[in-house]
């Protein structure tokens, strides 16, 4: 039996000032409603956004630590890396 995977590790680009915002939810969906209608003061005013990258982990640990990993500068750093092409496109898109 396959286990759910319910934990999930998101990133958002702001088009606004083209930083990254990396969370964690057990609901992307409601998550990510949240984020577009200006309801998570973190990110209200650096709207629109777009998500870009998320994961899910069988365990909250594992997807804790992987935020908290993606929040560092290896982390970002790690994250352009493996999303270059997406970097690429989105800062060559006016907004």
């Amino acid at each position: 039996m396959a286990a759910k995977l319910k934990f999930c590790v998101y990133v958002l680009f702001s088009r606004k000032d083209e930083k990254l915002y990396i969370g964690f939810s057990t609901d992307l969906r409601q998550r990510l409603t949240a984020h577009f209608n200006g309801h998570v003061d973190a990110t209200a005013h650096r709207r629109p956004l777009e998500l870009i990258y998320c994961e899910y982990h069988r365990s909250r640990s594992d997807a804790l630590r992987r935020e908290t990993y993606f929040k560092s500068t290896a982390g970002k750093k790690a994250l352009r890396l493996m999303l270059r092409h997406t970097f690429s496109e989105l800062l060559d898109t006016p907004h």
